[in-house]
């Protein structure tokens, strides 16, 4: 089921948006199957990590955004990264498909997943920055170590987690955490992509609180490439 899956996925592509200047900022890269055993990328993501075969999707994942980017000369492209595809000395090669395109790529490191498992974290940073490749935190408050990842990634963009974003226009707490994390990335000369925005109270209320950048249903379901927005 893993083999067939591997060869039959495809990929889908959500924009992601700058709401104050109506624009299309970038678009994220996520997986799809058509195999009945693996109906969701969690599990594509499960049976990898059950067969030792993570490297091996990761590979076959960056090669697949690589040849619809081709299609798409201009927009800039958020790729996942699983923990351990830092470990592949293949996502280093200067002549992978994906690393010929890496000035428009920014690779998305989730903060849900432990980090501890990979050797010299801050080296394999700087050696994807020498690339050209540009870092995100992914799922910021809702994952594994705080901050932690954070502070060591020094990431470009910073991407607040749906739980944050969910009912932020009826509740002050997330407010105040948006607003602090907002100022303090805009401080540091990183930007911050609010994630799962359904409704239009949530997209106002994390524009006014300095979050200009948004993804979510409210926008454009992820699809073939390349979905329109409809501002």
């Amino acid at each position: 089921s893993f083999d067939n899956a591997l060869a039959t996925l495809w990929m889908a592509f959500q924009p992601i948006v700058n709401w104050r200047s109506k624009e299309i900022f970038a678009y994220e890269a996520l997986v799809r199957t058509t195999i009945p055993e693996i109906p969701h990328p969690g599990a594509l993501l499960e049976a990898a990590e059950r067969l030792g075969r993570l490297q091996e999707l990761g590979r076959v994942l960056r090669d697949r955004v690589a040849q619809a980017m081709l299609t798409n000369e201009t927009a800039s492209f958020f790729v996942n990264l699983h923990s351990q595809d830092l470990n592949d000395e293949a996502l280093y090669d200067p002549y992978a498909p994906l690393s010929r395109l890496a000035s428009r790529v920014v690779l998305e490191i989730t903060e849900r997943a432990s980090l501890d498992d990979v050797r010299d974290l801050k080296g394999c940073i700087r050696r994807l920055r020498s690339l050209g490749f540009r870092v995100a935190v992914d799922d910021l408050g809702a994952g594994y170590a705080g901050l932690t990842s954070f502070a060591h990634l020094e990431p470009d963009v910073v991407k607040l987690d749906m739980s944050l974003v969910r009912g932020v226009d009826g509740e002050p707490v997330k407010q105040r955490l948006v607003t602090s994390m907002t100022a303090l990335c805009r401080d540091m000369g990183i930007w911050v992509v609010g994630e799962g925005v359904e409704t239009a109270a949530e997209r106002d209320t994390l524009a006014s609180l300095g979050c200009e950048h948004q993804q979510g249903y409210l926008f454009a379901r992820p699809g073939k490439p390349f979905p329109n927005v409809a501002f």
